[in-house]
């Protein structure tokens, strides 16, 4: 069966849109862009804006057949992570 969107420009959606689609909240969805844990992002003058396939990508890479799967890769919380910003790391030593 054919896609029904072939051929049609990629589907952007703005902050509140994308954390429904996530299901998280939209402060949460900030303040992974904050700390740069959160899905790929462009802006458009003041706009920030998500494409589908970029939040679908985040998303997988948190994927785990079990607790124990260890495949190297993970969505981290929305926090300050030395191993991101070594900036963070200068500051929480200071």
């Amino acid at each position: 069966m054919p896609d029904p969107n072939a051929g049609l420009p990629p589907r952007y959606l703005r902050t509140p849109e994308a954390a429904r689609f996530l299901g998280l909240s939209g402060r949460t969805l900030e303040k992974h862009r904050t700390y740069g844990t959160g899905p790929r992002y462009s802006k458009i003058g003041g706009r920030v804006v998500y494409a589908i396939e970029d939040l679908q990508a985040w998303v997988s890479r948190g994927e785990k057949n079990s607790t124990s799967d260890d495949t190297g890769d993970e969505v981290l919380p929305a926090k300050r992570h030395a191993a991101i910003s070594p900036a963070y790391a200068r500051k929480a030593r200071s």
